[in-house]
């Protein structure tokens, strides 16, 4: 597949990059949405990278409800998808794609457990420790439901958002086979599906006493 800075593509991926991506080990993954609340606000972008830094920016209709190629890709027991902040987003794609993401790896997760010397774990702070990268995140809050006229600024900041996912991912996984916590973090990525699908049925506070 060809690839300039990123590709756009509408309603789903073509089969030119769902092959291409199918022969990737991982892939970064990421969603844009008009809010926080997935049975509320939609899905308006799915941003895929793999490890050649091969970036695609996929806008979803609205009152779109599948994505063939999308789905076969995200449900590929062989590609393992990297995330940050996994548990909104599975969520996401789950309710408005019926996608049932598997294997995954969340590097907000791996952060909190790797990097307990810091307090900050978002993307931005991840990314700037580790790949020594400053995110633009002025586009981070603004309009993602017209998905046939984002600006450019808009997709630039969706492809960065996963174009260093799975770097930071390598060196957190590092981070923690070297710490002792690398079982652990893997038994926490698994229990994610459990955990998304009591945030979809509202269910809060189940774990407290």
């Amino acid at each position: 597949m060809t690839f300039t800075e990123f590709q756009v593509c509408d309603r789903d991926i073509s089969d030119e990059i769902l092959a291409g991506y199918l022969e990737s080990d991982a892939l970064a993954v990421d969603t844009e949405t008009m809010g926080l609340l997935p049975m509320r606000d939609r899905l308006c972008v799915v941003q895929l990278c793999d490890p050649q830094g091969r970036v695609a920016v996929l806008r979803i209709q609205q009152g779109q409800t599948e994505a063939p190629n999308l789905k076969r890709l995200l449900e590929a027991e062989q590609v393992l998808k990297a995330f940050h902040f996994a548990r909104f987003d599975l969520a996401t794609i789950r309710y408005h794609l019926g996608i049932e993401v598997a294997p995954v790896f969340c590097t907000k997760i791996a952060s909190k457990l790797a990097r307990t010397y810091s307090p900050r774990h978002g993307l931005k702070d991840v990314v700037l420790e580790l790949e020594r990268v400053e995110l633009d995140k002025t586009a981070q809050s603004s309009d993602w439901g017209n998905a046939v006229n984002l600006s450019d600024e808009q997709l630039r900041y969706a492809a960065n958002d996963v174009r260093y996912l799975l770097n930071i991912q390598q060196k957190l996984k590092e981070m923690l086979q070297r710490e002792g916590r690398w079982e652990l973090a893997q038994d926490c990525f698994r229990c994610l599906p459990t955990i998304v699908s009591l945030d979809l049925m509202q269910y809060q506070g189940i774990f407290e006493h």
